[in-house]
């Protein structure tokens, strides 16, 4: 067979949501594996959406739910994500691949109301403003693949949606919320990758520096932890994590990810005499998570576990209290829990034209559990943290590459609160380019 025939033959796979495990594929081998057989590879994925909340987008609306019961509803366009993939195959087992994302449409500077000082209204760039290297690795494969060292800016495939982020693997308009608040999404760090396939198995062991306790949140978790507010990430810390992954059913994909690291005194500068010289703010993380693809079904689920060891002493570590530091100044629970679970059914399966055509048309339904702030007892109770969360909707795929989302979606918190329900539609795309 062709080379040309072998690239084509592997990008169909990984974009046509076929029914078998190779749809499944895991998000940080996507540039490689179309790489293969081919010097050079050039593709990416898109995302435009349009969503209306039904509910108050008031700071207060959790602290006076009462007062903000009847607010009009409010609305939004948006780029969450648009990623140009870059790979090149040097040959001898050498090869790179590179991740480019821009978000919400560009980069600069945006005003936003901090709900953890009281709604004041900040002016904020990110580091890199939001253009961001997802990837950058140089990689050494041995043994047919059986083993493959990779070093450089890597995907850290802790829970399902960080090892499958991209928009043709989730049936929801924006990525589920519940990995997506309490973990960094997508999770990406420099440090070092060996990872291999096996028949029915790949696993993956990471290097990687440590979190910073220092950016962690109630309503986040640590999902910010993985953010550097400086030219350079601080590596005063460092972590472990692991992916193991099993195809051995056709069709289904079970996956298992951890992560275990530091995250105190793991800022710029150090205080050797401060408090954070005894503490160390270990985050452990456990995860399991699975895909079913088969006899038109699509089902996917994952629950998702995190431990913060300290995580009473981070509210008082020196410089979180202070207006001038790039620091978070909020309380962080020490448990952090997101499970969920979708089902969708292909029913232009069950009509001849439309299946020979190679269209598709998802409904589905999905149901998420999370809560980013599990307290110490000593912590003050912020009960809005708990959502559980019910979607309904379809996926239209005219052509493999390309979805057309919609879903209805509503956030039950407990009774003290009100719902929060919302109508998202989007559009989506992935595809290989050269």
């Amino acid at each position: 067979m062709k080379k040309s025939s072998i690239r084509l033959i592997l990008g169909t796979l990984l974009l046509s949501g076929a029914t078998t495990t190779q749809a499944q594929i895991n998000a940080a081998d996507s540039v490689m594996n179309h790489v293969q057989g081919n010097k050079l590879s050039v593709g990416g994925y898109g995302e435009a959406t349009f969503s209306r909340m039904f509910y108050s987008d008031n700071i207060y609306r959790y602290s006076e739910p009462g007062k903000y019961k009847n607010d009009p509803s409010h609305g939004r366009f948006d780029i969450p994500h648009a990623v140009i993939y870059l790979g090149y195959d040097f040959g001898k087992g050498w090869s790179m691949g590179s991740e480019i994302e821009f978000e919400h449409t560009g980069t600069g500077s945006a005003y936003e109301k901090d709900y953890e000082e009281g709604g004041e209204w900040e002016s904020e760039t990110e580091k890199g403003g939001e253009v961001e290297v997802e990837q950058f690795w140089l990689q050494k494969s041995l043994f047919d693949g059986k083993l493959n060292i990779r070093a450089g800016h890597i995907v850290v495939p802790v829970g399902l949606n960080n090892s499958h982020h991209e928009p043709l693997n989730f049936f929801t308009v924006y990525r589920p919320e519940g990995e997506n608040t309490i973990l960094p999404s997508t999770w990406h760090e420099t440090g070092l990758s060996i990872w291999g396939k096996i028949p029915h198995w790949r696993y993956e062991v990471q290097f990687l520096p440590g979190l910073d306790a220092m950016n962690f949140n109630r309503t986040g978790w640590i999902a910010n932890g993985a953010n550097s507010s400086f030219e350079f990430k601080v590596a005063n810390k460092y972590a472990a994590a692991m992916r193991i992954d099993n195809t051995s059913i056709k069709g289904l994909r079970i996956g298992f990810s951890g992560y275990i690291g530091s995250s105190i005194d793991n800022t710029y500068t150090r205080n050797s005499n401060g408090t954070a010289s005894h503490l160390n703010g270990t985050v452990s993380i456990g995860s399991i998570d699975f895909s079913f693809n088969r006899y038109n079904w699509i089902v996917r689920g994952q629950a998702t576990y995190g431990h913060l060891s300290d995580a009473y002493n981070i509210y008082y570590l020196d410089g979180r209290q202070s207006k001038t530091s790039p620091y978070s100044s909020d309380l962080v629970g020490k448990n952090a829990i997101a499970t969920g679970i979708e089902t969708g059914y292909d029913i232009f399966s069950q009509i001849e034209k439309l299946r020979a055509d190679n269209q598709k048309f998802y409904i589905f339904g999905r149901y998420e559990y999370y809560n980013s702030y599990i307290r110490d007892k000593r912590q003050a109770p912020y009960d809005y943290t708990a959502k559980n969360i019910v979607d309904c909707g379809f996926n239209w795929y005219p052509i493999p590459q390309i979805v057309i989302k919609c879903d209805y979606q509503k956030r039950f918190l407990k009774k003290q609160y009100n719902d929060e329900p919302s109508l998202n539609i989007g559009i989506a795309y992935e595809g290989f380019f050269l």
